[in-house]
């Protein structure tokens, strides 16, 4: 048997986790993803399947903003420019999807700094 990637292991997990998660357009879902190099957030709508904001590392903005694009810092200034995306658009809850990765290090602090700028998960 061949063994599972930590790629192959964070889609399980997050196919997992999308079983219960389901954004609307009232309540839509935030889904956060990273890879080595940048972080991404999209605001979706899931029955419609229409990303209504999102938010990423690859902005001039944000990497003008901090030093590098994949760490605690941009994570915070990914996370609140999302936020403030979402509010201009009338969207203040959401639900929050991790993408398959724990609930700590750059995704908490995306969080975080989402619910500081207002956001309501």
């Amino acid at each position: 048997m061949k063994k599972k990637s930590r790629n192959d292991m964070r889609v399980v997990r997050h196919e997992r986790l999308r079983r219960t998660l389901a954004g609307t357009a009232v309540i839509p879902r935030m889904a956060v993803y990273h890879s080595l190099s940048h972080i991404y957030v999209q605001i979706i709508d899931d029955d419609k399947g229409h990303t209504l904001t999102a938010a990423s590392t690859l902005e001039k903005s944000v990497k003008d903003a901090v030093k590098g694009t994949c760490n605690l810092a941009a994570a915070q200034v990914v996370g609140k420019l999302a936020a403030e995306r979402a509010k201009a658009k009338g969207i203040e809850a959401v639900v929050f999807d991790r993408g398959g990765h724990m609930y700590h290090g750059k995704v908490k602090a995306l969080a975080d700094a989402a619910r500081e700028a207002g956001l309501k998960f």
